[in-house]
């Protein structure tokens, strides 16, 4: 009789007895990448003679202001980034009556505004190299940082007829017109401590 009421007692309690339960929405996490695009260009179109796209020739004329505007643009989508300019100095270099030219004793030119020098691990100006800090692209729109002020690039009033002849001349010891060369750089900020360890990435 009493085992009889024990099982079925036990019945009721396996029929009623119930797990409290509960479930989210799931969510997916899914992994795309980030990226960072680059051009540099100028609106000028002084092809040299083989009309490359990406060499300009002008003439000197000493005291003369020649429009030149390299612009960097940061294409849109963009990841924050250092973004670097470096400009190389070369030719003009002559020596001429004993007394030898350079790049220097040609052309001056300055930096536009909002561009930094790059300084190595002892402070000092990395000669040619300027960066400046750019954020993560949040409206889709493209950024264009000028790499020269004003656009311009000077001819001294100090270059004389005999230093341009000098540039033709092979006894002058001449090794090539004076040239400016502008390339552009970037590198992801993060997990990227400095501008001047971005720099050391790109290996230049």
């Amino acid at each position: 009789m009493l085992l009889a009421l024990i099982s079925v007692f036990g019945g009721i309690i396996d029929n009623t007895l119930a797990w409290l339960t509960a479930q989210t929405e799931k969510v997916e996490n899914t992994f795309t990448y980030g990226d960072i695009n680059l051009t540099l260009v100028e609106s000028d179109t002084n092809l040299d003679e083989d009309d490359n796209p990406n060499t300009n020739e002008y003439e000197m004329v000493p005291g003369n202001t020649i429009e030149k505007d390299p612009v960097v643009t940061v294409l849109a989508g963009n990841e924050a980034c250092y973004l670097f300019v470096k400009l190389e100095e070369s030719g003009g270099d002559v020596t001429l009556a004993g007394i030898t030219h350079d790049f220097d004793d040609f052309l001056e030119y300055e930096i536009a505004e909002g561009w930094q020098p790059l300084l190595d691990a002892e402070g000092e100006p990395i000669d040619g190299i300027y960066y400046r800090e750019v954020g993560e692209d949040t409206d889709d729109s493209s950024l264009d940082y000028p790499v020269l002020k004003d656009n311009k690039v000077l001819v001294k009033e100090t270059v004389t007829k005999a230093m341009l002849n000098a540039l033709d001349d092979p006894d002058a010891l001449a090794t090539q017109y004076p040239m400016l060369t502008i390339t552009a750089y970037a590198v992801q900020q993060a997990n990227v401590e400095s501008a001047l360890a971005a720099w050391e990435l790109i290996g230049q």
